[in-house]
């Protein structure tokens, strides 16, 4: 297995602590990775630097070029990526091989195409014998952080757009999946220029904070919560970086009292715990009408009851464990929590799997919000794993108090917003300032 960094074109063994990699499913270790050492992130960021003139002046096609030779090798090797994706982060092998690994490749390819379609927007002369444009060049050296939800997906988001701009790359997969990123960077060696992307594993404190407090790195492209988005804003502001922040959510669904609930139940059971409810944008809190709200419940708790859960590659299997057991035990605690409250019920899960994986049951959580604000604390903030909320909006003005709910929660951008009904969407939409809206 492939635990070797990336630095200046070569395949280097980590020189720092060794972090054991496990199968989240099993709990048993898959990999031993070192961690870069200070020496090896200085090494990695120079490369970058020395690289980025070089490929700042590649023609857009001889990047495109590059970028879709990627694409290709990702997809003919991709059974082998998805196998390693999915023993890294306990997914469905299915979902990693079928969804996830086409999307990969498409990344690559769509912003092949990008680079060689930037304009420039041309002025005239507003001073005589001078004309004024806006030229698009690239930033420098980007040091990009990706999560461990969806390592490679992340890897191909950060690299696509940095890449075929003209910058270069030190990316930095998380330590909990580090695995298919450093399979990634044998690709990269092969492909790119020395230089131009650079892999390094490690800790955020250790490995992290170094990367991007580099005086040479441009700029910082981080997908990860809201608290680590502001620590990279505080680090930044000393050298006035640019930044790009991907952080969390609590993606809310308001269902209004005509809705179609089925169509609502089904999409809940796939968006809202898809990746075992791991993902920024699944859906995991409904704003339902009082008349609708019962049925509501007792459906999607019913319908969240039949969703498989086991090993990666069981047969139908929908959804395989959290990532890590400290991730499990932080989703137990929202749970017991939730259980001394007397205007929470508990309609469907809310226990941990045995074994030695991380498994935990999806949950649903059906909440009085006329009681809610003065005692639950929790349910603003993004869980990121398998618990679902439930709020019934008593006042006939669900538009108005829905709006008022969601903006109380404390959010990064990357919040979206299901609407059923297509009247009141529009008001919605107006009032909401969130990224994302799905209707």
């Amino acid at each position: 297995m492939q635990t070797k960094l990336l630095i200046n074109g070569k395949l280097v063994a980590g020189e720092g602590k060794v972090e054991d990699v496990l199968n989240p499913a099993t709990g048993k270790t898959l990999a031993r990775v070192p961690e870069a050492s200070r020496a090896q992130i200085d090494a990695a960021v120079k490369a970058a630097d020395a690289a980025f003139e070089g490929w700042a002046r590649t023609a857009p096609k001889d990047r495109a070029y590059l970028l879709l030779k990627l694409a290709d090798r990702i997809e003919a090797d991709g059974a082998a990526f998805a196998k390693l994706e999915s023993q890294n982060c306990g997914k469905p092998l299915a979902a990693a091989l079928n969804d996830e690994i086409p999307a990969i490749a498409d990344v690559f390819r769509f912003f092949a195409g990008a680079c060689r379609t930037m304009t420039g927007a041309v002025a005239g002369e507003y001073l005589a014998g001078f004309t004024s444009m806006i030229r698009r060049d690239p930033v420098g050296v980007v040091a990009s952080i990706a999560p461990w939800n969806y390592p490679l997906m992340m890897a191909a988001w950060k690299l696509g757009p940095a890449l075929a701009a003209g910058n270069t790359v030190v990316l930095k997969p998380s330590e909990q999946t580090p695995l298919t990123a450093l399979k990634l960077g044998e690709l990269l060696a092969e492909i790119f220029p020395a230089g131009v992307v650079n892999v390094v594993c490690g800790r955020g404190r250790s490995v992290g904070v170094p990367l991007t407090k580099h005086p040479k790195v441009r700029m910082i492209s981080l997908t990860g919560d809201v608290a680590t988005g502001g620590r990279i804003l505080a680090q930044a502001a000393d050298g006035i970086k640019r930044t790009h922040l991907e952080l969390g959510g609590k993606a809310p669904v308001i269902v209004f009292d005509d809705a179609d609930v089925q169509s609502v139940v089904e999409g809940v059971r796939t968006f809202g715990y898809y990746n075992a409810g791991q993902d920024c944008t699944a859906a995991c809190r409904i704003y339902a009408g009082a008349k609708v709200y019962d049925r509501l419940v007792a459906d999607l708790s019913s319908a969240v009851s039949t969703i498989k859960t086991g090993l990666q590659t069981a047969k139908g299997v929908e959804m395989g464990p959290l990532i890590s057991a400290e991730q499990r035990d932080r989703v137990a605690g929202f749970v017991r929590r939730a259980q001394r409250q007397k205007h929470i019920e508990i309609t469907a899960g809310g226990k941990a799997g045995t074994g030695g994986g991380f498994f935990f049951e999806p949950d649903n959580f059906a909440v009085d919000p006329l009681d809610l604000a003065p005692r639950v604390t929790d349910l603003p903030f993004q869980f990121f794993g398998l618990v679902f909320d439930q709020f019934v909006e008593r006042s006939k003005r669900l538009v108005g108090h829905g709006v008022n709910r969601v903006g109380g929660c404390s959010l990064g951008r990357e919040q979206e917003h299901r609407v059923e009904e297509d009247k009141a969407s529009d008001a919605v939409c107006t009032a909401l300032q969130l990224a994302n809206f799905w209707q």
